[in-house]
């Protein structure tokens, strides 16, 4: 049986570093699941999550807070939520704006439309 091609210190950094990259892409994704909390809708774990990423059900949470950040500069993310409301898949998103305004935002995960967006009391 031949032997697998060995790879020099450059193309293990590389390999390694493209692991980590993707490793790190999940994060803003597992830190939606992990700091959800009750809400109306049936939430969504984190397994399950990442199926639907893979089966491109969900858009990238990246480009939701991207789009949350472009309507709403200088804000901080407080929260974020995944959860299935009627049949339909909705980040849940809390932020702090600029002028220290609670926002949440409702956006369907499939096409990143705003449902909602109002002021928290």
């Amino acid at each position: 049986m031949p032997k697998p091609p060995r790879c020099s210190t450059t193309e293990r950094k590389v390999t390694t570093r493209a692991t980590t990259s993707r490793a790190l892409g999940l994060l803003p994704l597992l830190a939606c699941l992990l700091f959800s909390s009750a809400a109306s809708g049936r939430d969504i774990g984190p397994g399950e999550a990442l199926e639907l990423r893979k089966k491109k059900a969900l858009m990238p949470l990246e480009t939701i807070l991207v789009s949350v950040s472009e309507r709403y500069p200088d804000s901080r993310l407080l929260e974020v939520e995944l959860e299935e409301e009627k049949g339909r898949f909705i980040y849940e998103v809390e932020i702090l704006t600029h002028r220290q305004q609670i926002r949440e935002l409702e956006i369907d995960a499939g096409d990143g439309t705003i449902i909602k967006d109002e002021l928290e009391d």
